[in-house]
């Protein structure tokens, strides 16, 4: 089957200006007033009578067998109520889901062994979470220690450790993709820039952290409350974790503060809630600290190791790019690899390379396993990419820009496959590095620059970074690290029910969604709004749980406004003909005569002649004598939108399909004065330029650019998650986990290109990631600019102060010595 690619038109009018009123207005956010005034209903606002809790004893070693768990005095103290451990979990239920090996299997309670400090090993349940901590503190658990793995290098040697001895090696994946000629790109090059990069290990630290709430019903009905995202995809899943038929649990989405990947998937903790509920046969509570979400929520991003080369020609044409990456993934493989395709998705970044090799092994350490965090992997290879054209542009003498400038692909040569196979859809990528070139005015800066280095002998840095966002994966994404996948999906939708009640009033139902901070409430009542002439006050918008909800697949990889939009729009396009034919029939008019505008339906050019929306919905709810021959009452319809653009991949996966076309594209300049004697960088300025296809609203769409920005910064200097040599976790607090504030982050200047993609509704992009994609690339090539002369190159994040202090020491004693 092939499939048609042909870009559809997008809804503009003739002079290219959008027709509409409400999608790409700057509004508030209708969400935020119920949060600014305590009324959020978070997790731990959850009132349920006869509530348990549960709090968890967490291992002490990186590696170890669990000898004995006694559990006496635990028992003993009034007010606990059990004890559970992972022999339990064990006896009673599978692993948890994961899309790694079945030989890594996981339990929410560690089975036999630990492995990695931190982990769950039992579960204290109580009547309030006060006793159940002094249970957890009465526990004693004996461990065998075992040799501790955490240097992913040592971790593939022979004689290393095993983390898992069913596996039979710590090496959990490995393959080498190759797309193009690549060893003829790198022959015929004038010019191989070769690197060797880390990326460290960070995580997206929201201001709420999991929780879930599980209650066993009278009907027989295990109900989880959780603030965990993509319930509605993957219930099905805990279900068959819990040996729970499926039409017995039901996962109700309570709003989240923040989660930024950390709750993206309905893991461990709602799991072992619904595990815990059934074990006591009462409602259990269970909600991460501050130090269990740091140390054990599953969220932990990337931590690779690099070895990367890039093929160029004298005059600076990009022919080859050859990564060879290690990563470690800690002690479970929870996503598999999927934070690699992610990579592969817009692997050679906006530029025309033809070539590509892409060598993956990912490995087992004592260490917290991966998750998800903005960018899911994208934002890291956009990183390495950056850095080996900063570095190819400087061999070559030319101007960050122009390199860039050279090797754009071009705005007529969109749709694009991509080494690999994905699409991009659409941009103009010279026109965002235009407008971020005239934000910054960069030649005003280059003089500053020259001149506070002469005059007051200050260190300023200009860099640069274009980088792609990804955005609205396909579930066939999965497929690609597979020959045969188990379960070779291919669905990943978005649905919406819109209801016009017998007064008129418009409700939205999303089916896989709650209050993310992503603004769904906000976005859903705008496109209601475009597509009924209705103000966005008016609409309410509601959240299904999983029994009632229909096929969807939930936020991430920024894909919601996108689908959501889709979902709403076709529902809506079902209920426009029902409303127009019953006034039709009503005013005996042809159908095909009226429209419907500002609230109301009326006959074209005679707006004197119509029907208000309640009017209608009167009509269809009241008398159904009334309605069209044939036509039901109420004024109800659901739509299901599936993935605008989707292929599989080839057999031999050669070529890996489409599985992420929708292309947001950025521009990110910076300029930074750094103190070679301190280390301590200062923001002189930043602009961000962002093209996020059309804007739903540019208020939200600014946040999602300076918060994604603040994480980039985060990432770049401050933030890593750190184990020692011998497994014990370092950065258990915010204390030693540093996260950017008000002050490390620049005062920045947002600017916005809008390429309407040819294949979504209004032809939206996402644009939920893009700041993070950017900003350690631009803060890196700052950096190293400031300190040219020292011979400066950043090639392990975050790149802190004492780290700058130290390459500019060693520069200064070699230029000594010469």
């Amino acid at each position: 089957m092939t499939t048609d690619i042909t870009p559809a038109a997008v809804d503009a009018a003739p002079d290219g200006q959008p027709k509409r009123k409400w999608i790409g207005r700057s509004m508030k956010r209708v969400e935020d007033p119920r949060l600014l005034t305590g009324r959020g209903g978070f997790i731990a606002d959850q009132k349920i009578p006869g509530l348990l809790h549960a709090a968890i004893y967490r291992s002490p070693v990186p590696h170890g067998r669990i000898v004995s768990i006694d559990a006496t005095a635990a028992l003993a103290i009034p007010g606990v109520v059990a004890v559970v451990t992972g022999e339990d979990c064990k006896a009673k239920m599978n692993p948890c889901m994961n899309f790694g090996p079945t030989t890594i299997p996981q339990y929410p309670l560690a089975v036999d062994k630990v492995r990695y400090v931190g982990e769950a090993v039992v579960a204290v349940i109580a009547e309030s979470r006060y006793l159940a901590e002094d249970g957890v503190d009465a526990l004693k658990v004996e461990f065998e220690e075992l040799p501790p793995v955490v240097d992913p290098m040592k971790a593939l040697q022979e004689d290393a450790a095993l983390l898992h001895e069913e596996h039979g090696s710590n090496l959990a994946y490995e393959r080498t993709f190759t797309f193009g000629e690549v060893d003829d790109a790198f022959a015929q090059a004038d010019l191989v820039v070769s690197d060797t990069l880390h990326w460290g290990r960070s995580a997206g630290m929201p201001l709420e952290t999991t929780g879930a709430i599980a209650r066993p019903g009278l009907n027989g009905v295990l109900e989880i409350f959780c603030n965990s995202m993509n319930f509605s995809y993957f219930v099905w899943l805990i279900a068959t974790a819990l040996n729970v038929p499926s039409n017995r649990v039901t996962i109700s989405p309570v709003p989240a503060g923040g989660s930024f990947g950390s709750k993206f998937t309905a893991h461990k903790v709602p799991t072992l809630a619904g595990f815990l509920a059934l074990q006591v046969n009462r409602p259990v509570s269970y909600i991460e600290d501050r130090f269990d979400h740091i140390m054990n929520s599953d969220h932990h991003a990337s931590d690779r190791y690099y070895d990367a080369k890039l093929a160029v020609t004298s005059d600076g044409i990009l022919l080859g790019l050859d990564i060879d990456v290690v990563d470690d993934y800690g002690a479970y493989l929870q996503f598999g690899v999927g934070t690699h395709g992610n990579a592969l998705s817009q692997g050679v970044g906006p530029y025309r390379i033809k070539n590509l090799r892409y060598g993956l092994r990912a490995v087992l350490t004592n260490k917290c396993q991966q998750g998800a965090y903005r960018g899911f992997g994208s934002e890291v290879q956009n990183w390495v990419l950056e850095r080996l054209i900063d570095q190819a542009a400087e061999r070559l003498g030319m101007a960050p820009e122009e390199i860039r400038r050279k090797n754009f692909i071009q705005p007529d040569e969109f749709p694009y496959k991509i080494p690999g196979g994905n699409l991009y859809d659409s941009g103009d990528y010279p026109a965002v590095l235009d407008k971020a070139l005239s934000m910054i005015d960069l030649e005003h800066w280059r003089k500053e620059q020259k001149r506070l280095r002469e005059e007051e002998g200050r260190y300023i840095g200009i860099g640069l970074a274009t980088t792609q966002e990804r955005s609205v994966f396909s579930s066939t994404e999965f497929w690609y690290w597979f020959d045969e996948p188990a379960f070779p999906i291919t669905s990943s939708p978005e649905s919406a029910t819109i209801t016009v009640d017998p007064a008129g009033e418009f409700q939205v139902l999303l089916h896989s969604q709650a209050m993310w901070g992503n603004s769904p409430e906000t976005v859903a009542a705008m496109v209601v709004a475009e597509e009924f002439g209705v103000d966005p006050s008016t609409v309410n918008i509601r959240y299904a749980d999983s029994a009632h909800a229909l096929p969807g697949t939930g936020p991430g990889g920024s894909r919601f406004t996108v689908m959501v939009t889709g979902a709403i729009r076709g529902a809506a396009k079902k209920l426009q003909k029902k409303i127009i034919e019953i006034a039709a029939h009503t005013l005996e008019v042809p159908p095909e005569d009226m429209e419907i505008t500002d609230g109301r339906v009326q006959v074209k050019g005679a707006p004197e002649l119509g029907q208000s929306l309640a009017e209608v919905a009167l009509t269809a709810y009241f008398f159904a004598l009334n309605l069209p021959p044939g036509m039901t009452s109420g004024l109800e319809e659901a739509y299901t939108y599936d993935h605008p653009l989707t292929t599989l991949p080839s057999p031999d996966r050669s070529d890996l399909g489409i599985f992420y076309p929708i292309m947001g594209h950025n521009c990110h300049i910076a300029v930074m004065e750094v103190d070679p004697e301190t280390g301590m960088t200062t923001w002189l300025d930043y602009v961000a330029v962002h093209d996020a296809g059309t804007i739903v609203n540019p208020i939200t769409l600014g946040g999602h650019v300076t918060g994604g920005t603040a994480q980039g910064v985060g990432t770049a200097q401050l933030e890593e998650l750190v184990y020692d040599s011998d497994g014990q976790f370092k950065s258990s607090s915010f204390w030693e986990y540093l996260v950017p504030s008000a002050t490390e982050v620049p005062p920045m200047k947002l600017g916005h290109v809008e390429t309407p993609s040819p294949y979504t509704e209004f032809g939206i992009k996402g644009g939920g990631e893009g700041g993070r994609m950017a900003t350690p690339a631009v803060i890196s090539a700052a950096i190293d600019d400031a300190l040219r002369e020292y011979g400066m190159r950043v090639r392990n994040l975050p790149v802190r102060p004492a780290d700058i202090v130290a390459a500019v020491q060693a520069a200064r004693q070699e230029q000594k010595a010469d």
